[in-house]
């Protein structure tokens, strides 16, 4: 084993328990000024919500409703802090910096809580502080019902403007909710965003929670809540809310930019959900499986590949509904048949030549719905012409295997019938293809054969492919 290998969770459970500490200070410290100001009577609640402060009422079933009520929320944080990490002494730190993890999500909740009353107030200008119910009922079924395929919780901001604009709206082409938390060297994501022109909210699926990395744990009540509300999941029952998540709720965290010890022990209370890090900066890795479904912690991502890689890394499976093609699309189209008269052009058959093949590369090796037309496009080719045409398809996943892809393979003869103006018939390299007049005249390309086979392959084997 090489020391990077030994080194690396070291390096980060100390950081992570470092932070720990300093949050949970941080939260003694606020609840000290609350109770000095305000009186241990004092009224605590995020506004509009049923469930006190989430994460602690889910994972302890301790109900906070009064200031008074934080001294038994903090002896738990305090039973759950390890010692700090000595230079001199290994050991295995999984389980401490997990158990750091939770702390710090406490001590987060009651941070902000203590905000709502003493300030500063959570909800101001873009900041939009804790969802209540009625966010919550409105946007957490689409977790449940699959319209919402999971959400990112970003915390820090991109190098510029451009890079975080192109981030959120790779995010959001694939419905993913993304949550932001926390600035890098005072510029934090949501800035960024609303400099780039960019309309933040629930409605646009952008959810600025708050400036500081304490804001984040909002987007952890929001998870906790979906298990408490459509999982039914008791108060308290903390393995249940757990597994909910990991199984249930697709999230993964994405840090742009420095990572503080702060950041650090934020990310070790969500690999307790199974949510993984993925970070652009080159920070020590947790590749092995255990807690997350894959790995924990990756970094060094490029910015043009953080978003497919966390997508990868969590495991999360994106279906895509609607074929994106501009003629109608659907098994009442799969027994057409385009007759000379009506052709626009063919690929195969006795006019030229033309094969379809499937292969599966490494995941590394496969950029997600890149679709390449090399040659003439439908708009070059001459009416009524044929023209040779090789199909070739990558695919990969983490499930696949080589025995799945004549099975796949197979299914592009189904997959191209089913828009309307296409004629497909046979299969590797006896297949025929035709081109509809109608088709060419609305705007059908050879390029949408790939928009189909993209399309229709997430959405009919997710379970095996990835890309």
């Amino acid at each position: 084993m090489s020391t990077v290998e030994v080194k690396s969770p070291k390096i980060i459970a100390s950081a992570a328990i470092r932070g720990a500490h300093a949050i949970v200070k941080q939260a003694e410290e606020k609840v000290e000024a609350l109770v000095k100001e305000k009186g241990k009577d004092c009224p605590i609640e995020f506004p509009n919500t049923g469930y006190y402060l989430p994460v602690i009422y889910s994972m302890l079933g301790i109900p906070v409703k009064t200031a008074g009520d934080f001294e038994a929320v903090l002896t738990e944080c305090r039973n759950l802090l390890p010692e700090l990490v000595a230079d001199e002494l290994w050991l295995p730190y999984l389980g401490p910096t997990l158990d750091a993890g939770m702390a710090t999500l406490f001590a987060e909740e009651i941070i902000e809580a203590c905000n709502y009353v003493i300030g500063p107030n959570p909800v101001d200008g873009i900041w939009l502080g804790a969802a209540d119910d009625v966010i919550l009922r409105e946007r957490g079924i689409q977790f449940v019902d699959g319209t919402a395929p999971g959400f990112a919780a970003i915390v820090g901001a991109a190098p510029d403007v451009e890079t975080a604009v192109k981030i959120v709206r790779e995010l959001q082409e694939k419905s993913i909710y993304v949550f932001m938390a926390a600035h890098s060297r005072g510029t934090t994501l949501a800035e960024q965003l609303v400099e780039g022109g960019v309309e933040l909210g629930w409605d646009t699926r952008l959810v600025p929670f708050g400036h500081e990395i304490t804001a984040a744990v909002y987007a952890g009540g929001f998870a906790v809540r979906a298990a408490l509300t459509f999982g039914n999941v008791q108060p308290g029952d903390f393995r249940r809310n757990l597994l909910y998540n990991k199984n249930r709720v697709f999230a993964f965290v994405i840090a742009l930019g420095e990572v503080t010890d702060e950041w650090y022990a934020t990310a070790a209370g969500a690999i307790n959900f199974g949510f993984p890090t993925i970070a652009d900066t080159d920070i020590p890795q947790i590749l092995p499986t255990g807690v997350c479904t894959y790995e924990h912690v990756v970094s060094n991502v490029p910015h043009d590949e953080i978003v497919q890689r966390a997508i990868e890394v969590r495991g999360l499976k994106i279906k895509i509904s609607e074929v994106p093609v501009p003629v109608p699309y659907g098994p009442a189209f799969e027994g057409e048949r385009v007759r000379k008269e009506d052709m626009f052009c063919e690929m195969g058959g006795r006019g030229s030549d033309a094969f379809e093949f499937l292969t599966t590369r490494p995941l590394d090796a496969v950029e997600d719905g890149k679709i390449e037309v090399i040659g003439p496009e439908i708009d070059e080719v001459k009416e009524g012409g044929a023209v040779p045409m090789g199909v070739w398809v990558e695919v990969a996943g983490r499930k696949m295997q080589p025995d799945f892809e004549p099975v796949i393979e197979r299914q592009i003869h189904l997959f191209f019938n089913e828009a309307h103006g296409i004629f497909h018939m046979g299969q590797r390299d006896i297949c025929w293809i035709r081109y509809s007049k109608d088709g060419a005249a609305a705007g059908l390309k050879f390029h949408h054969l790939g928009d189909i086979l993209h399309a229709k392959f997430h959405d009919e084997y997710s379970a095996i492919i990835d890309k």
